[in-house]
């Protein structure tokens, strides 16, 4: 207890010496007794008694006795000021701000400083800005926290006119100053400058030489990097880990371990959270989980607290390098409260390869600050995992509950659309990108075309595509020359990728994919040579399998089996399944089954068990009325117990999928369905259409094999949406094989007979059909 009287100047050291041990108790104590002793009107003590309960974050007790004052100093407004702003409280420390009298640059510079720490560094250059204009001179301290927004955003402009009134103000020569110019340069891509700066500074602390090592080596230059780290006298442990976090950032793990072991060796430092959360961060990239392990241990042995950063890595090693239940366990352990999103992803993708998800899931529920990177991962890890309604679920969660969905939320939503060829939800998530002004960004753009051109809206891709293809990304124009390609566009996917190469955007591999397919559908063979040679010997593109598979679909569907078959023989790599599996569909839509019988063998050689060699042959077997060889292969698929792929079609009314098979006698409206194929049918016959019976690659009769293709599970899709849509709309048809013949042709006949138009979607591209006719004009 405090036996008074004192004389004000103790009272003032006895409330620094509150400060320090953050005692309350004390400093009201204190308080009580200057109240008592009548010296509550001394400016300078009550200064200092502010000054206690700012920092010491009572910021009501702070603010009852500035309110009461009555006197105030710059100092006084200042003080509570600094309350607020380092207390996060900017809105009320904006209103302080412009309620003070006079404020000097610790005034404006408070409010820098409180922009800076909430990552508000815009408005902590705007605020500096003001305070040039104002004339206020700027201190080093003011000049350091506005460099730092400069670097924290990459504002080179400003930092340059920053640059220029330090230099105006001779403070170039400050080394808190020199630093924060070297660090603002370095973060904002003007290297050079930084060294310039860096050389001509005449006194260097080790903040000075570890920003430049840490600039190099983020920039892969290590030579420069190393070079420097020797001629400091004194390394800290900072200069080690910028070495350590260096490499790590440029792909170089096996260079940070061994630094790390040399630390070890070489130097009485001892590691710090920063250091076990990098190295922890390479064991994760390389997974090893032996090595983590280690790390792991030595970081028990040395008592470093698991907790924040390193508990945050710990998890991501454990969780990439293929021990999930372990990263489990930490977070069980230490609890959810500080995880962040990387420790979470990893998690999570962890789950998601051992395929099950919902500890994921009761993890996110728990975590505390759940920010849009979180929620868009739980999105993405649903969708890998094939959980599609969960993916939707937790979206329209996010939309009630969480952030703001950014573009890569959307695009992952996206995706979710246009794996279920879903063009109603795509089409409201369209308008939602529009309300978020998200439907610019790159990511979104290229969904929305992908979604758009898989729902067989390539109307609507194309008009997508015009809004976003004045930007440069290769992407963009990938996905609009593959969504052409797939629609059987092929001239038009040639127009665009000539267009992308006169505005200099480089194409990359699947570029040419998308290139070479569009020749494929539209049997451009020649045009499909010549882009190939242009991706090898021009843009220098290495042709992968996929790029020889399109050849020889390019070559094979245009008759050409022989030249596809001396391509393959020319190839500098080993043919792989897809560009024997194109050779043989090609021998079996062409009848040469010679030719069949090579491809299939090889195919078996390479994949003994491949159902779709073992069909393919068959059919073209059967197509060229080999029944009893045809027999034998089906007889060998039954021996080895080779299942073949199931024919299915399916089709989305309102938010129902209705999926069908051949012959199909399970669906709820299955009369109706039966009854609506035969109406039709007997009408297209009347029209003209004839039955494709060789499509039935079978020995039946011939009554038999009509039955059997009336009741194709696309043409029984068509009659189920006929009877369920009404008369003026579009029917999208999905199939997971190629169209046959007969369906081919029949849908040709459907579309005219209703008047509408007929897209089907098979394993290789689109099909519309619309008045009688189809998009393919009969190639595909």
């Amino acid at each position: 207890m405090l036996k008074p009287p004192f004389h004000s100047d103790l009272y003032v050291y006895l409330l620094q010496s509150a400060i320090k041990t953050r005692d309350p108790f004390l400093g009201r104590s204190i308080h009580a007794q200057i109240i008592k002793h009548g010296l509550h009107l001394g400016l300078f003590l009550m200064n200092n008694l502010l000054n206690f309960y700012a920092k010491t974050d009572t910021f009501s007790h702070a603010h009852s006795l500035f309110d009461e004052m009555p006197l105030k100093t710059t100092f006084s407004w200042n003080t509570i000021l600094s309350a607020y702003a380092k207390g996060g409280n900017l809105k009320t420390a904006h209103h302080v701000f412009d309620l003070i009298p006079h404020p000097d640059s610790v005034s404006w510079t408070t409010m820098i400083v409180g922009y800076n720490q909430m990552g508000l560094f815009h408005d902590g250059i705007h605020m500096f800005l003001n305070m040039v204009s104002h004339g206020i001179s700027p201190t080093q301290f003011t000049f350091t926290n506005v460099l730092a927004s400069c670097a924290a955003t990459r504002a080179l402009d400003t930092g340059r006119k920053v640059h220029s009134f330090i230099v105006k103000l001779g403070l170039s020569g400050v080394v808190p100053v020199a630093n924060s110019l070297v660090n603002m340069y370095s973060k904002s891509g003007d290297t050079v400058m930084a060294k310039i700066i860096f050389d001509r500074m005449r006194l260097k602390d080790k903040s000075s030489w570890n920003t430049m090592i840490s600039m190099h080596m983020q920039l892969g230059r290590f030579d420069l990097a190393l070079s420097l780290f020797e001629q400091m006298i004194d390394q800290d442990i900072v200069s080690w880990n910028s070495i350590i976090t260096g490499y790590i950032h440029q792909g170089y793990e096996i260079k940070a371990l061994e630094t790390f072991s040399s630390m070890l060796k070489s130097s009485s430092l001892n590691p710090d959270k920063f250091t076990f959360g990098s190295i922890l961060s390479a064991c994760a990239n390389l997974e090893s989980l032996k090595l983590g392990r280690q790390i792991h241990a030595h970081i028990v042995r040395a008592g470093i607290d698991i907790s924040g950063a390193v508990r945050n890595a710990l998890v991501s090693m454990y969780a990439k390098s293929g021990d999930v239940k372990i990263a489990q366990r930490i977070v069980e352990l230490t609890g959810t409260s500080s995880l962040n999103v990387i420790a979470f992803t990893s998690l999570l993708d962890g789950y998601v390869k051992i395929g099950d998800i919902n500890p994921a899931r009761e993890i996110f529920d728990s975590l505390k600050c759940r920010d849009v990177v979180a929620w868009t991962a739980m999105i993405v890890g649903y969708t890998q995992n094939g959980l599609i309604s969960d993916a939707l679920e937790i979206f329209r969660l996010m939309i009630r509950e969480g952030p703001k969905p950014n573009s890569y939320t959307l695009a992952a939503v996206l995706s979710v659309f246009f794996s279920l060829a879903s063009l109603d939800h795509g089409k409201q998530l369209h308008a939602s990108a529009i309300r978020l002004e998200e439907v610019s960004s790159v990511s979104v753009g290229n969904a929305l075309i992908t979604m758009y051109s898989r729902s067989g809206s390539i109307k609507d891709a194309r008009t997508v595509f015009k809004q976003i293809c004045s930007n440069t990304d290769t992407l963009t124009w990938t996905s609009m020359i593959i969504a052409l390609a797939q629609h059987g566009l092929g001239n038009e996917a040639i127009e665009v990728f000539e267009k992308m190469l006169s505005f200099n955007i480089k194409p990359d591999h699947v570029t040419y994919v998308g290139v070479l397919s569009a020749c494929t559908h539209v049997g451009l063979v020649e045009q499909g040579k010549f882009y190939f040679n242009l991706m090898t010997y021009v843009h220098h593109i290495e042709p992968t399998p996929s790029h020889y598979a399109c050849m020889i679909d390019l070559l094979g569907r245009a008759g050409l089996l022989e030249e596809a078959y001396n391509f393959i023989q020319s190839m500098p790599i080993e043919p792989d399944v897809i560009v024997w599996g194109s050779l043989l569909s090609s021998c079996r839509v062409h009848k040469n089954v010679d030719l069949a019988k090579v491809a299939a063998e090889k195919l078996f050689l390479i994949d003994p068990n491949n159902s779709g060699a073992y069909s393919a042959l068959a059919n073209t077997l059967s197509a060229c009325g080999k029944w009893e060889d045809a027999a034998k292969i089906r007889k060998s698929m039954k021996d080895r117990a080779v299942k073949k792929e199931q024919g299915f079609s399916w089709v989305q009314i309102k938010d129902k999928v209705h999926i069908f098979g051949v012959e199909d006698g399970l669906h709820p409206q299955r009369d109706a369905i039966y009854r609506m194929i035969s109406k039709i049918w007997k009408e297209i016959k009347i029209m003209g259409f004839t039955p494709d019976t060789d499509s039935v690659l079978h020995d039946l009769e011939q009554e038999v094999k009509e039955q059997i293709l009336r009741h194709h599970s696309e043409k029984l899709a068509i009659a189920f949406a006929l009877i369920n849509t009404p008369g003026y709309t579009t029917l999208r048809i999905m199939k997971n094989l190629r169209v046959c013949n007969d369906c081919h042709s029949a849908i040709k006949y459907i579309s005219k007979l209703v008047g509408r138009e007929i897209i089907v979607r098979d394993a290789t591209r689109f099909h519309h059909f619309k008045n009688g006719s189809c998009s393919c004009h009969d190639y595909w």
